[in-house]
């Protein structure tokens, strides 16, 4: 028994590995974006979401690249570069589904229920990421599955507290929406 939870911890940690260069890739995608968008003094953050307008719908795809500071996108990256790694264990057409739903789900529903102010970062991504792991974890139980739930618990465990609201430019609801939408994409992918 403990020999083959040892082989599964190993089996995470070389697929990690050979994952990670892609998730860095990903990430620096999402550098690029906020550089350029400093660069042009955060002009880019309009196509954010801006709740039950008609305009706000266009920033659904958007949102999650947008980031109001370097300080904002260096919190989002350090657990998005892990949880990006993680879900690309499941293969790459799968995270491109996971993150393609857990975008367009917890955006619609940041649109429709999200408090008047642009709603922007990755930090929805990075909670539906968190929520479709643990989820997934409980729903496909297996040594594998187990591992990656214990390594978000401990690692991530504290994202729970990005449920409640602490601050006012802070959008816990597409923190909360992020969670439910990885929790739905389960269903969906």
């Amino acid at each position: 028994m403990i020999e083959t939870i040892i082989e599964q911890i190993a089996s995470v940690i070389s697929l990690m590995r050979s994952n990670f260069q892609e998730a860095l890739f990903i990430i620096s995608i999402f550098w690029i974006i906020h550089i350029v968008n400093a660069l042009l003094d955060y002009q880019l953050n309009i196509l954010g979401i801006f709740p039950r307008h008609i305009f706000g719908l266009f920033g659904i795809p958007f949102f999650s690249f947008l980031h109001a500071s370097f300080n904002h996108i260096f919190f989002n990256s350090i657990p998005l570069v892990i949880l990006v790694d993680l879900v690309l264990i499941g293969g790459k057409q799968t995270f491109l589904c996971a993150t393609t739903s857990i975008i367009l789900i917890s955006g619609f529903m940041t649109w429709l229920f999200g408090r008047h102010a642009i709603h922007i970062g990755a930090s929805g991504l990075v909670m539906g990421y968190w929520g479709y792991l643990l989820v997934s974890a409980y729903q496909a139980p297996s040594i594998m599955t187990g591992v990656v739930m214990l390594l978000c618990l401990y690692y991530f465990g504290g994202l729970v507290t990005n449920f409640f609201p602490r601050e006012e430019r802070v959008s816990w609801e597409g923190h909360i929406f992020g969670f439910l939408a990885g929790v739905a994409t389960l269903y969906i992918v």
